[in-house]
């Protein structure tokens, strides 16, 4: 359940909406009748931060799945010139 109340109101009463949230709710605020904040317990920040990871996991392993079903051909090889460049950076980024 979610619930609105102003900025004015939300400072007056603070403990109160604590009180909400702990119970479960959401107290959005508004100023000026547009939701500027939103009040909400750890446990859905955390929620709600697991389901993102999980999103972008899953796709990471979907594009890992297209790259393995993908010929070699397709992807192109690492020829001896551009891996010594490499190789270079990285030796060069020790240094520093």
């Amino acid at each position: 359940m979610t619930t609105s109340v102003s900025a004015t109101v939300a400072r007056q009463t603070l403990p109160a909406q604590l009180d909400r949230v702990e119970a479960g709710e959401q107290v959005e605020i508004t100023r000026h009748g547009k939701v500027v904040a939103v009040l909400v317990s750890p446990d859905q920040v955390r929620i709600r931060r697991t389901s993102k990871v999980w999103e972008r996991a899953d796709e990471i392993g979907r594009q890992l799945e297209e790259a393995r079903n993908r010929p070699l051909d397709e992807v192109g090889l690492l020829g001896a010139e551009r891996a010594e460049e490499l190789v270079r950076e990285v030796y060069a980024g020790r240094a520093e």
